[in-house]
């Protein structure tokens, strides 16, 4: 067996030997819930990362990283909207030049609803009267770079690996929940018998 292969199945069987299947899998992917990385995954583009889900469908699902920031401003990659109180965040590994905004001002915005009060996209136009007319609480807006995408039944199996779990705790933690804090925060918003997991190591050879 390929040393890859042998490697997956060590990991399914360490996460499995914390996380109760009955209990990580009653929840599905679906929009407006979070993924949130399993303690052991590995992988530097979602280590320990929180994903909140935009869409999800059969032909594939795309979402933003919640806890990615860059030091980048809104003013550094549009100088004609220079401001200096939109932190962009890195949304994923996908699509790197691309802006997105997840937001709570759909009266200026537009965009699709994915959870209730909370909206995904908007005109570039929408978002420059925004930044010069000063009409929208910063707090109210991420902005991402890039997305995280994957297709059909990809993440199906990454669960199935035990790569992922799944909440619907989104509301309460994607506007305010600092970055530091919001793996720990996911986790723990996900009931008292996952809040072990929020201190386990990356390294399962550590614990």
């Amino acid at each position: 067996m390929p040393a890859r292969i042998l490697y997956r199945t060590a990991y399914k069987r360490t996460i499995m030997h914390f996380l109760d299947p009955n209990k990580t899998t009653h929840l599905r992917p679906a929009t407006g819930r979070l993924l949130i990385a399993a303690p052991f995954l590995s992988d530097p583009n979602f280590a320990r990362s929180v994903v909140l889900l935009c869409a999800y469908g059969d032909e594939g699902t795309i979402g933003f990283t919640l806890n990615r920031p860059t030091p980048l401003k809104l003013g550094d990659l549009l100088p004609e909207l220079y401001t200096p109180e939109l932190p962009v965040f890195q949304g994923g590994p996908v699509e790197m030049d691309t802006l997105h905004v997840v937001h709570r001002a759909p009266e200026v915005l537009g965009g699709t609803e994915i959870l209730p009060g909370t909206y995904w996209g908007g005109s570039y136009e929408a978002l420059q009267q925004v930044v010069y007319r000063n009409s929208c609480n910063p707090a109210d807006i991420r902005l991402f770079v890039g997305y995280s995408g994957w297709s059909p039944g990809q993440l199906e199996q990454e669960l199935e690996e035990g790569s992922w779990l799944v909440s619907d705790k989104a509301a309460g933690l994607l506007f305010g929940t600092n970055s530091d804090d919001m793996w720990r925060r996911s986790v723990e918003s996900l009931g008292k018998e996952y809040s072990y997991l929020a201190h386990m190591p990356t390294d399962p050879q550590l614990n």
